[in-house]
């Protein structure tokens, strides 16, 4: 094999495969990706492939279907195109001497300072809230003492009281006590489904995402990644939202949604690779139409 012909990522993966005698079917059968992409890596075309995370994930998938190492076979393919289009979200290597070892100390020291940091500021607090709760008992007014009854003179009887009326004048006074109306049933309880989707935009969403069969799922939530991986046929994943949820799915209708347990529309169609953007002031732009 010449030298280009080695240093060629898309010659290396096809005679990997042919040394093992696997088709471009099989592997497109085993790993449900299409021939074309398939065939898009071996001729090195990039740009046919979906990007990111998808593009890393057909070449370990490739990779393990021909007996090569995937981990090496994807540092080899962000090394031969270093553009955007395939190192994104990629884990860039540990610079030299930097060890697990020395990320675990640097994350132990970092949190020693955030708790003496956080143990007085919570001690002022606790101090300064005990001690507002103290003065507010202390400038509450005493409460009116009523006056003592004083006693008759011996001899007399008690005078009656002044504002206790007689029982003939209330009984002459012909007042009868008022009556309220009856109070209006409340109104019938809404389904669960529909109460949650009508949730006012403010608040948080919480949405399942259901595998109907193999496909690569890519799901940031608030700005953390929540899911990166081939989600197996019949996986569900609940996500709680409070901002916006990034979703890329290789397989448009492998995947179905529901939100605040409403069902959604499709996102789009069989083998397509799309990205939508989910939040509480958008989301119902996604329910199905009822």
């Amino acid at each position: 094999m010449s030298p280009d012909r080695a240093a060629d990522f898309g010659t290396k993966l096809r005679d990997a495969r042919e040394r093992k005698g696997v088709s471009l079917r099989a592997i497109a059968d085993a790993t449900k990706i299409s021939i074309a992409a398939l065939e898009a890596l071996e001729r090195n075309d990039v740009s046919r492939l979906p990007g990111g995370i998808f593009s890393r994930a057909f070449v370990r998938s490739y990779a393990l279907e021909v007996g090569l190492d995937p981990d090496t076979t994807i540092q080899e393919f962000v090394a031969q195109f270093p553009h955007e289009s395939v190192t994104a979200g990629h884990e860039t290597m540990p610079p030299p001497g930097h060890t697990p070892l020395d990320q675990d100390r640097q994350t132990s020291r970092t949190f020693m300072r955030l708790v003496g940091i956080g143990l007085p500021v919570a001690a002022a607090i606790a101090y300064f809230g005990v001690g507002m709760q103290r003065a507010a008992r202390t400038t509450e007014p005493p409460a009116a003492a009523s006056p003592a009854p004083v006693p008759p003179p011996k001899g007399e009887a008690p005078a009656p009281a002044r504002d206790a009326a007689p029982p003939a004048a209330a009984a002459a006074s012909g007042d009868a006590p008022t009556t309220r109306p009856p109070e209006a049933p409340p109104p019938p309880a809404e389904p669960a489904a529909a109460a949650k989707a009508d949730a006012p935009a403010g608040d948080a969403l919480t949405i399942v995402l259901s595998a109907r069969r193999r496909c690569y799922v890519s799901a940031t939530v608030d700005g953390r990644k929540a899911i990166e991986q081939l989600l197996p046929e019949n996986d569900h994943r609940t996500l709680d939202v409070r901002k916006e949820m990034v979703l890329t799915v290789g397989d448009a209708a492998a995947i179905v949604m529901t939100l605040n347990g409403a069902p959604a529309r499709p996102i789009g169609k069989t083998g397509e690779v799309v990205t939508v953007r989910v939040n509480p002031a958008n989301f119902k732009d996604f329910l199905q139409t009822r």
